[in-house]
């Protein structure tokens, strides 16, 4: 009976090379990447874990050529026809809250004059007495041989104590915290500290990237174990085995049954799977060597038989769990985000891995959400006028240097490393 509720992957929910080139053959790349103006488009551009030596030039091309970040509400409002964008206006993008936010990208969007939308996952984020040291020092606009930026597009990080925290501000950790000075020391996420800095230096506006940012089983068929070099799996494409605490497989878990996984705001139901499967593959594998075990040629059929066992066990969530859990990931996010940070801004969403579900579509628009962005066929990568609020689109960052202005770079000359690809 489990096969009927093991789903292939929809193809909307997969990304790469062939998506792009299907984007590319059906127009949805805006004109401006081919050479052409801008027009009435709002072109909004999305980073990740992005290293300082190769945001700087990106940056940099804005910077001298007048273009001008708005953030999220400005989104919406350009969106519902409510008010203009000035000329060569742009949204930065950067999804995940990677503590590089913080010691790279902040202290150039300050030098650079631009502002950036920070979309960021609560529960990934950790406390801390304070913010960690850049490793990077700031370098004023004057000594890279530009005029600073005026006050209004240069916001003073300076001027906000590491520590500081706005009024009504909340000091409560998030389910699943420990210590927070440990936890914050090896995180690869921004603390609250650090989000609080930035967002009151006027340097980032923080929005959501939902509660926990999980892919979860929704198969009941195991597709495969933990092995030796899981540690190269994105830390982020890691499925979810457990809610409070907020768990998910991790290297360690050498031996772990897998099941095809897919986002949270996917319309696939997850499959509960019994803890118990989990701990009988782990404890096999430790018990006969760790990394060694993987050296029999019998690993894989002792690990099946032994997953195989427990898979009467694995239930479906009903509809109605899956809903809540949907809205949950929506609703908890944006109220934990606007509790610690002392605002009331956080209103708008991008949809982790770009995947909008229908059940997702609808909590969206009952949770009175300003805007999502999400990566459907339809549509061009970029913002328009009078797009559906729940169905904008974004292009990777490197098509940043396409942009009309001095420097800019060519469709037929991109260096090769520069494929056509939508990014997640």
């Amino acid at each position: 009976m489990l096969d009927a509720f093991s789903m292939s992957i929809p193809f909307g929910e997969t990304g790469g090379l062939v998506r792009g080139c299907l984007d590319l053959v059906s127009g949805r790349f805006p004109r401006f990447v081919f050479g052409a103006s801008i027009g009435d488009l709002l072109p909004v551009f999305h980073f990740h874990d992005e290293p300082r030596d190769a945001l700087e030039p990106k940056l940099r091309h804005l910077a001298d050529n007048g273009y001008r970040s708005v953030t999220a509400d400005e989104i919406a409002a350009f969106v519902r026809g409510d008010r203009a964008l000035a000329p060569r206006a742009v949204a930065l993008c950067f999804d995940d809250a990677w503590a590089s936010v913080w010691t790279a990208a902040g202290p150039l969007l300050k030098e650079h004059g631009l502002t950036a939308i920070v979309y960021a996952i609560p529960a990934r984020v950790s406390d801390a007495a304070g913010c960690r040291p850049r490793s990077v020092s700031e370098t004023s606009s004057h000594a890279a041989g530009r005029p600073a930026p005026p006050p209004e597009h240069g916001p003073n990080l300076q001027a906000v104590p590491l520590d500081a925290r706005p009024p009504g501000a909340s000091d409560a950790r998030a389910p699943g915290d420990k210590d927070a000075s440990s936890a914050a020391a090896g995180s690869p996420f921004m603390t609250w500290p650090e989000l609080r800095a930035l967002q009151a230096a006027g340097i980032i506006d923080v929005q959501s990237h939902t509660r926990t940012h999980a892919r979860i089983f929704t198969s009941g068929t195991v597709a495969g174990f933990v092995e030796p070099g899981y540690d190269a799996t994105l830390l982020l494409a890691r499925p979810q085995v457990g809610a409070e605490p907020l768990r998910f497989v991790g290297p360690d878990d050498l031996g772990a049954p897998l099941y095809e996984h897919r986002s949270r705001m996917s319309d696939g139901p997850r499959m509960r799977h019994t803890e118990k499967a989990h701990d009988a593959c782990v404890r096999l594998v430790a018990s006969e060597g760790g990394p060694a075990f993987f050296s029999r040629a019998d690993w894989r059929r002792r690990l099946q038989s032994l997953a195989d066992g427990f898979s009467a066990h694995a239930t479906p969530e009903s509809a109605d769990e899956q809903q809540h859990a949907i809205d949950e990931e929506l609703d908890r996010s944006r109220s934990e985000l606007n509790g610690r940070l002392g605002t009331r801004t956080v209103n708008h969403v991008c949809l982790p891995w770009g995947v909008p579900g229908q059940k997702a579509a609808a909590a969206l628009k009952r949770l009175g959400f300003a805007t999502a962005f999400a990566n459907r066929f339809a549509g061009v990568h970029a913002v328009r006028r009078g797009d559906h609020p729940h169905w904008l689109k974004r292009l990777p960052n490197r098509y940043i240097h396409r942009l009309p202005g001095r420097g800019r770079r060519w469709w037929f000359i991109t260096p090769s490393s520069h494929r056509v690809t939508v990014g997640r």
